[in-house]
């Protein structure tokens, strides 16, 4: 991811502003907010305006997951096309499911917000889509995971907290 992340500081649109690119890179799939604040850092934007942009940019694409990825997931596996591909996006969520299925709200909380490959609210989300977790419980874990990321990232990418106000 790291190196993903740096590509992306280096090869950037030149429309883009620093923080256009922190906002998008937080809302890609794998990146995600983990990606966004990493590229905060290189590109020296201050920690509590990166937190505001990363956030909202992994909030943004939750919803849709929540509410519409079964949906999409089963009219795409129609095609020939695309169900390869929705097919192992599936089995690789479920293959990570066994934490959430067990303790539901903290396993998923603890999904989204422990910073490692392959976790994070997009895969938190789909996950608790196919396992049609109530929305009362997914979206508040979703959220606490992601400001416990949040954290773990600052700290990681910032440094001690007496950095807040950099």
């Amino acid at each position: 991811m790291e190196s993903v992340v740096h590509w992306f500081a280096e090869n950037m649109p030149s429309f883009f502003t620093p923080e256009m690119a922190v906002f998008f890179v937080s809302m890609i799939p794998i990146l995600e907010l983990r990606g966004g604040l990493l590229l905060a850092t290189i590109l020296k934007i201050p920690m509590i305006q990166a937190v505001l942009i990363c956030v909202i940019g992994n909030i943004i694409p939750i919803p849709f997951i929540l509410l519409f990825i079964r949906q999409i997931f089963k009219w795409l596996k129609k095609t020939n096309l695309f169900r390869p591909l929705i097919e192992k996006l599936e089995n690789r969520a479920m293959g990570k499911s066994d934490q959430i299925k067990r303790y539901e709200f903290w396993g998923l909380v603890l999904f989204v917000g422990i910073p490692l490959p392959g976790t994070g609210a997009w895969t938190g989300a789909l996950i608790a889509s196919l396992l049609e977790v109530d929305l009362k419980k997914s979206v508040p874990a979703i959220l606490l995971g992601l400001c416990m990321a949040t954290i773990i990232m600052c700290i990681v990418g910032y440094g001690a907290l007496g950095s807040i106000i950099s």
